[in-house]
Order: C-alpha cells, then sequence, then structure tokens
C-alpha cells in the first residue's frame, strides 16, 4: 500500500484523502480528482441509489445527486483511520432544487446523518466506499409540504 505518514510530502495521507474526496468532488464538484482519489475498478455503494462501478458510474451519481440538491455539503463530524480504512460520521445537507427520491422541488433545505466506509487498494486510491445514510429522516424532510 502506497499511504504515507503525516508529512510525507510525496502522497496524501488516508485522512487527507478523505478530506479531499468530500471538499473537492462532493462540496465543489470538482470531478477532475476523481482519478487521483479512486481507482478505475472503485465501488461506491450508497443508501440513495444502487450500487456504482468505476469512475463513470462514481461521477454519474455526484452528478445527479448535486442536480438535485443544490449547495450540496458533505461534512465530517468525526473521522478515524485504521491500516487501509477510514470511518467517517458525517452531515449531508442541500437545497432540495430538483426530483430527488421521487419526490419534486421543495425548495427546503434538508440535512440527514450518515456513516461512510472507506478501502483503500494497493495502489493507494480508494477501492470501495459503504456510505449508510438517515433515508428515514430524510424521506420526512422531503415530505413536507
Amino acid at each position: 500500500m502506497q499511504l504515507h505518514e503525516p508529512g510525507d510530502a510525496k502522497r496524501p495521507t488516508l485522512r487527507e484523502m478523505v478530506a479531499s474526496f468530500y471538499a473537492d468532488v462532493w462540496n465543489r464538484g470538482d470531478l477532475s480528482r476523481v482519478p487521483a482519489l479512486l481507482r478505475e475498478d472503485f465501488t461506491f455503494r450508497g443508501s440513495l441509489g444502487a450500487e456504482k462501478k468505476g469512475h463513470a458510474g462514481f461521477t454519474e451519481y455526484v452528478t445527479m445527486v448535486r442536480a438535485a440538491l443544490g449547495d450540496y455539503r458533505c461534512d465530517i463530524l468525526d473521522l478515524v483511520t485504521e491500516g487501509r480504512r477510514a470511518f467517517a460520521r458525517m452531515r449531508f445537507s442541500g437545497v432540495h432544487r430538483g426530483e430527488f427520491l421521487g419526490h419534486a422541488p421543495t425548495g427546503r433545505r434538508v440535512e440527514w446523518m450518515g456513516a461512510a466506509l472507506f478501502t483503500v487498494g494497493d495502489d493507494g486510491r480508494f477501492a470501495d466506499l459503504w456510505v449508510l445514510g438517515d433515508l428515514h429522516g430524510l424521506a420526512a424532510q422531503l415530505a413536507q409540504r
């Protein structure tokens, strides 16, 4: 595995990779960061939809979520790393601007909690990610009129 210790200028630490994944890819929508962070055979399993494979499948998912939820944010509340794994307790939020989970846009801000488990491959990029979110709480917010 090619992860490096804090202070190594050549490669980011696992903590830095998780932070970049959320800050760059999700919060800023910078999909050009995907190849540097994710393996080609990356597998994503999230609460909001079906399993996604590879860069194309994942970027399609990011684009869909960010289109439905304007000002979308992923905030890391806690982050624990060990070996090739990282676990993050998360807060997700955005303004419901497009069709999402079967609900027409409401224009309201929604927020829900979740957790993410990352696994890093031998090449030092993310190989797998499981994200579980409070969809019951999110659905209740989307259903409010």
